[in-house]
């Protein structure tokens, strides 16, 4: 006799944590296609750079990617003329990152266009401000967690 095949959490039996992942799926999606060329991965770089993350080191810990993968995505952003390296003058093989004017611009009109897909959803919410807040707070969890597996146990 075979084995029981698991049974698939339906949205009525779900727990609110599942919901919520799945809900952020789906909303990772719709961001996706609001970040329309540029992508989502090198989105999450633009953005980086421009919270003040200088050094692709940081971003990749920021972002918890390998570095191959950072460099990767600088040289393709900065190939598209989106971020350009700029040598540090304390560290003679180190770089800088910095936005672009044209990146400045991308950024802006991605977000701008990301904003209003939340905005959207929120209208359907019974208070969206709060949802909002709770969301952007997410950022500040993501940066503890992402310091914690950089510093690693200890």
């Amino acid at each position: 006799m075979p084995a029981p095949r698991p049974r698939a959490v339906t949205s009525a039996t779900a727990p609110p944590a599942v919901e919520a992942v799945r809900s952020i799926a789906r909303l990772a999606r719709l961001f996706e296609r609001a970040s329309g060329g540029l992508g989502l991965a090198h989105y999450r770089v633009l953005s980086a750079v421009a919270a003040g993350e200088q050094r692709a080191a940081r971003v990749a810990e920021r972002l918890e990617l390998g570095r191959p993968t950072i460099s990767a995505a600088v040289e393709s952003l900065s190939r598209a003329g989106l971020l350009e390296r700029v040598a540090m003058a304390s560290d003679q093989r180190g770089f800088e990152l910095r936005l672009t004017a044209a990146g400045r611009t991308v950024l802006a009109a991605v977000e701008t266009e990301m904003v209003d897909v939340l905005e959207e959803l929120c209208e359907h919410l019974p208070a969206p401000r709060r949802a909002v807040d709770a969301l952007a707070s997410l950022g500040v969890a993501l940066d503890a967690r992402a310091a914690r597996r950089h510093l690693g146990p200890r």
